[in-house]
């Protein structure tokens, strides 16, 4: 039997270092999401590939776009925020996961008309996505925790999201960085 001398850790307690998120958002992209939730129900992400509307995130209705069992899910974001069951997955093909790995997303809201199957294309606004290149030390965690594909959600459900997904420029420097502060 231990003593509670012996239970005790000794010295301070320190935890693993986590693995960065995938995807984050601006607050004013979490806002849209939360009112076109709002207006339109649960809702999905998928970060477009290039076609018709470029390299959008396109935002659509929960089950609007059909998941590959190769994509990838780069987060459920506002799941910590608002809730796992009001988080916004974000999904990604496999090869352009496989090409921007090395790729923290953070989406942005910009004045303009967004893409065209997009459901906040009437807004007078579009979602935008902005990178951040990892340091070699996040490189180094994400290696410990892969992505889930399409496939492995379809088995486990979505997992939730182990942080906050919203990342203010203006207190933030790495998404300051990428994400220009107006005036």
């Amino acid at each position: 039997m231990l003593s509670k001398e012996s239970a005790a850790p000794a010295g301070p307690v320190t935890s693993a270092p986590t693995a960065p998120a995938r995807a984050l958002l601006t607050p004013a992209a979490a806002e849209l999401l939360r009112r076109m939730r709002e207006q339109h129900g649960p809702l999905m992400l998928h970060q477009s590939g290039g076609c018709c509307d470029g390299s959008s995130p396109m935002l659509y209705q929960a089950g609007e776009f059909i998941v590959g069992d190769r994509d990838v899910l780069l987060g459920v974001l506002l799941g910590t925020e608002d809730g796992p069951d009001r988080g916004v997955p974000l999904w990604i093909s496999g090869p352009q996961f496989a090409t921007w790995r090395h790729t923290q997303l953070i989406l942005d809201v910009v004045p303009g008309r967004g893409g065209g199957f997009s459901l906040e294309a009437p807004e007078g606004v579009r979602l935008l996505t902005r990178g951040r290149v990892y340091q070699p030390d996040e490189l180094a965690l994400l290696t410990t925790t892969p992505p889930m594909t399409g496939a492995a959600v379809e088995v486990a459900g979505l997992p939730d999201q182990p942080g906050p997904t919203v990342v203010d420029p203006a207190r933030d420097a790495r998404a300051a960085a990428v994400c220009p502060l107006p005036g």
